[in-house]
């Protein structure tokens, strides 16, 4: 795994961080629902997608992959969105980290790894296949679809499991009792997957389906779903 990058010498800045991307990707989205989570001010530097503004020398001087989000504090530079979710909460709003329990913490690196190596590539492959091929010349793969979404299913089960697991029946977090980063570093594709024809799959999961719907009643997600149509801004003549 790659590592983050950080400046040698920090000097954490007073002023409002910067964030490099656009907010119509799924991993930026997951880091500005942290940072409205943790209430912490913060800029947007909107960059261009199709004007190549990721591989230009001085975004790739933030970030040698030439990816984004990236993050600025000050001097230090981050890149990689799950590890700029857990500085902005360690830094604002650490009990969405579970810190101070180790059982719970370790429970949020769990489900901040199921999401990452379980969840998402299933989801990420449905979305392109369902989504974003079509704005790209390219066709959809149904067998690839389809091998993805049977593969779901069996994860989906392991969440229903989980979210059963509750007193009074079940839990709308994956975590302890509260909204945690576990939960919302799902957001970013699962807002995307549920704007395809398959959202349906969710409703055979009640729980599932339940921890969804309660995690975009949060005010932080309301807001950053408004910068994210379901056709990534095609049809409006926005896309990045």
């Amino acid at each position: 795994m790659a590592q983050t990058q950080t400046s040698t010498k920090r000097s954490i800045s007073m002023a409002p961080m910067k964030l490099y991307g656009w907010v119509v990707s799924p991993w930026m989205a997951r880091v500005l629902v942290c940072l409205e989570e943790a209430g912490a001010e913060y800029e947007i530097v909107p960059m261009s997608m199709s004007g190549g503004d990721h591989r230009r020398p001085e975004h790739l001087a933030r970030n040698p992959f030439g990816e984004i989000p990236v993050l600025e504090d000050g001097d230090l530079t981050l890149y990689l969105s799950r590890a700029i979710t857990r500085y902005i909460l360690r830094k604002y709003k650490p009990e969405l980290l579970r810190e101070g329990d180790l059982a719970g913490s370790a429970a949020v690196d769990v489900w901040v790894d199921v999401e990452a190596h379980q969840l998402e590539p299933l989801i990420r492959s449905i979305v392109m296949h369902c989504i974003v091929h079509q704005y790209i010349g390219k066709a959809r793969d149904q067998a690839v679809v389809d091998e993805s979404l049977a593969k779901l299913r069996t994860v989906l089960e392991v969440y229903e499991a989980r979210l059963s697991a509750g007193s009074g029946g079940g839990r709308t977090h994956l975590v302890g009792d509260g909204v945690s980063l576990a939960d919302l570093s799902h957001f970013g594709f699962m807002r995307y997957f549920m704007a395809t024809e398959y959202a349906g799959v969710v409703d055979a999961y009640p729980r599932v389906k339940a921890w969804w719907d309660a995690l975009l009643a949060r005010p932080s997600v309301t807001k950053v779903i408004a910068g994210m149509p379901p056709d990534f801004g095609v049809g409006s003549g926005n896309a990045p």
